[in-house]
């Protein structure tokens, strides 16, 4: 053999073992991870981040008391009145419930904390407390982005199932609340049901949803206890809670969803108490200010739902939007609306009561640039401030016009990179890296790629993105220069083609179709068969 042959073969081989080695290392980083080792989970630690200095917090949480004790509430219903009126709430000859500040002080300190959201599957159990973070859906989008078709169509009860079963595969998604309306479904006991039927169906995570009055709740809840096993079983590990926007901005009640509210207290499901304020047009449009109506909002709920059920579990949903006041559109991918949630995160962990609030709300129509950076800030920004749950987090588009399920695996990896920030840096005499560093410099080749340490910590403290492109540009042109929507949109298509949730038994779904056969719409062929 030649010399020039020699060194063709010789630089062959070199190839096929560097080719190797990274497939070798590709599958290493793609095997499962042990839950406690993951680079990233749910429930890790924020609160780096703090827009609001001490005496800034102290000062909004003296304008809340002084708010609740001299504005009060409107358009309570006679139950909500007489409720509140035993807990202490004076009933004002303006027809308006004023909140004493010592009965907001009390509700506050006899508040349910530190407790559980749990998924049908008790691996999805999210503990909410401190500053532990989980990300999840939410929403009323009236639309389903096609981004093939670069167009918005109504959205289907059967998008629902599809979201809930995509979002069941995607580890960085930690709940499920449901995130479209099902517009192929007009009535709205049907409309309720089946929108709560699809979610629980296709995942078994934690689940929130709405209702639209307070008799859509009884069907909902036999179905609930018949999947849980009995009604005893679903009290002990509520696997659904209620999304309950009980005020009307601002300071007035919601008269359905008050009654809504009741009913699921009265039934075992967790209360989300919403405010929903938009800065500029239903909240002062001063961010301070509208920190302060939305705390006083959800305290008044906060009050409402312990008079009816003292230590009921209830999420201090303070969820104020931004406005773009040259149009009053909502805008909220905005940076102001990182700033609101992050500010509305301290005052949660001021009271110590468990928070959630909504991030990753994009102006955009379709998942672009914009919708990233607007994405990423937002909902890094949320978890930096240790926000409990952060709400509509992945998949949103058009400021909650449109969903899109190709951005749920795109936002995916998002959101493990905004995980990883929330982790930050661990400082240990092993991370330190000093004997790593000597062995390295004093002994070793001059550089860390086949160090212990390297190996060992490749797949511990790095988080590798599913979708996103980290190929050379050579890797890259051979691969047919994909896109990372392409890469989401033969993602999805996958799934939805072979992944057919079955944690509700096809005999428990025998059961509940032929109870309910006039209220199930979801046909059996859009679940797989």
């Amino acid at each position: 053999m030649s010399v020039v042959a020699e060194k063709q073969e010789e630089s062959t081989d070199q190839r096929a073992r560097r080719a190797g080695g990274r497939e070798a290392r590709r599958a290493m980083r793609a095997a499962p991870l042990a839950d406690d080792v993951r680079p990233i989970r749910p429930g890790m630690e924020g609160g780096r981040y703090k827009p609001l200095d001490q005496n800034d917090l102290e000062r909004i949480h003296e304008a809340v008391l002084t708010v609740l004790e001299t504005v009060g509430f409107a358009n309570a219903i006679p139950s909500c009145s007489a409720a509140l009126a035993r807990a202490g709430a004076i009933l004002s000859e303006d027809g308006r419930i004023r909140f004493p500040r010592n009965l907001v002080l009390d509700t506050i300190k006899r508040a349910a904390r530190n407790f559980t959201l749990h998924g049908q599957d008790p691996k999805h159990d999210m503990v909410i407390q401190g500053k532990r973070v989980h990300y999840g859906t939410a929403g009323a989008a009236v639309h389903l982005v096609d981004v093939e078709k670069r167009q918005y169509r109504e959205s289907l009860v059967q998008d629902i199932y599809d979201a809930a079963r995509l979002v069941d595969g995607l580890d960085n998604i930690h709940f499920f609340q449901r995130p479209m309306v099902p517009r192929d479904i007009p009535d709205p006991l049907e409309m309720d049901f089946n929108t709560l039927y699809a979610c629980v169906m296709g995942t078994s995570k934690h689940v929130g949803t709405s209702f639209t009055v307070r008799e859509n709740v009884k069907p909902a809840l036999e179905m609930l206890y018949a999947i849980a096993g009995g009604e005893e079983n679903f009290r002990a590990r509520p696997f659904v809670s209620n999304s309950n926007c009980f005020v009307v901005p601002p300071m007035k009640f919601a008269e359905d969803a008050c009654g809504v509210l009741e009913a699921c207290v009265e039934g075992g499901i967790p209360i989300l108490l919403l405010s929903a304020g938009q800065a500029g047009a239903t909240a002062p449009a001063a961010i301070a200010g509208a920190v302060v109506q939305a705390v006083a909002e959800v305290l008044a709920g906060l009050v409402y739902v312990n008079a009816i059920k003292p230590g009921h579990p209830a999420i201090f949903g303070t969820w104020p939007f931004v406005s773009d006041l040259r149009t009053g559109a909502m805008s909220g991918g905005s940076a102001e609306q990182a700033v609101l949630t992050s500010a509305c995160a301290q005052m949660a962990q001021f009271y110590d009561l468990p928070g959630g609030s909504a991030a990753g709300m994009s102006d955009s129509k379709l998942p672009d640039i914009q919708a990233g950076y607007e994405k990423g800030i937002t909902n890094v920004m949320a978890g930096l401030s240790g926000l409990n749950l952060v709400y509509e987090s992945a998949g949103m588009h058009a400021s909650l016009l449109g969903f899109c399920l190709e951005s749920l695996i795109i936002d995916n990896d998002m959101l493990g990179h905004c995980l990883r920030c929330v982790r930050g840096v661990e400082v240990t005499e092993d991370a330190l890296s000093i004997a790593t560093i000597s062995e390295v410099c004093l002994n070793g080749p001059g550089h860390y790629l086949g160090n212990e340490q390297t190996l060992k910590l490749m797949q511990t403290e790095y988080f590798y993105p599913a979708v996103g492109d980290r190929f050379s540009p050579k890797e890259w042109n051979e691969k047919g220069r994909p896109d990372i929507l392409i890469r989401a949109i033969a993602e999805k298509k996958r799934v939805l083609a072979e992944v057919f949730p079955r944690h509700v038994s096809r005999a428990t779904d025998d059961k509940l179709r032929q109870r309910f056969e006039d209220l199930i719409k979801l046909p059996r062929s859009g679940m797989g068969g």
